[in-house]
């Protein structure tokens, strides 16, 4: 049975994807929130193997070779401390997480583009202060024109976001799947409702 499973894991690439693992700080909080902080299992067995992480959670599922038999993990902690990054790089990805991965000026969460709140031919920048999410019907009816000129208004004023602002925009959009030994390290930082 272990080989007819071990030749089905193998052979079907979905069943690699199967098993991601969440990979933790030294502080026991994830690399990231959005995207999450996910290696295939077999970088996680790797680094198991080379000791850089430890196995906090682990799966019902193991893999083999000749001399050794591992669970494959779920959870891992790195064993040094990675320091995060204070500047946020200014992407498109971004600053549609930054703006909630809705259209600034009607808010819905169709399709999205980028649009300069002072357009370029005005003299407008490509800047976190100047550059929000846009639905196309907005970004069409905006075209070059100024708010004021397009009838349109801002939900909010673009801003540069800092680094944990970002991280923490990110827990509201998780991934589609989560594995139960995951959720103890995604919200343990979160603050607590009276």
């Amino acid at each position: 049975m272990d080989g007819d499973f071990r030749s089905e894991f193998v052979k079907e690439p979905g069943g690699l994807r199967r098993y991601p693992a969440l990979v933790l700080n030294a502080d026991y909080r994830p690399l990231s929130y959005y995207p999450l902080s996910l290696w295939p299992w077999q970088e996680a067995v790797k680094a198991v193997w080379l000791d850089r992480v430890n196995i906090v959670a682990e799966y019902d599922e193991t893999v083999r070779s000749p001399s050794t038999v591992i669970r494959i993990p779920s959870v891992v902690v790195l064993k040094d401390f990675v320091k995060p990054q204070k500047r946020v790089a200014f992407t498109r990805f971004n600053l549609f997480l930054r703006d909630e991965f809705r259209c600034q000026y009607c808010g819905s969460k169709g399709e999205l583009t980028f649009d300069h709140v002072v357009p370029r031919a005005a003299g407008g920048v490509t800047s976190w202060e100047n550059v929000v999410a846009a639905c196309a019907p907005c970004n069409l009816r905006k075209g070059s024109k100024t708010l004021r000129r397009s009838g349109l208004s801002l939900r909010r004023p673009p801003r540069a976001p800092g680094a944990e602002e970002l991280r923490n925009m990110g827990r509201k959009f998780p991934p589609g799947h989560l594995h139960e030994s995951w959720m103890d390290f995604l919200y343990w930082d979160a603050e607590l409702e009276a």
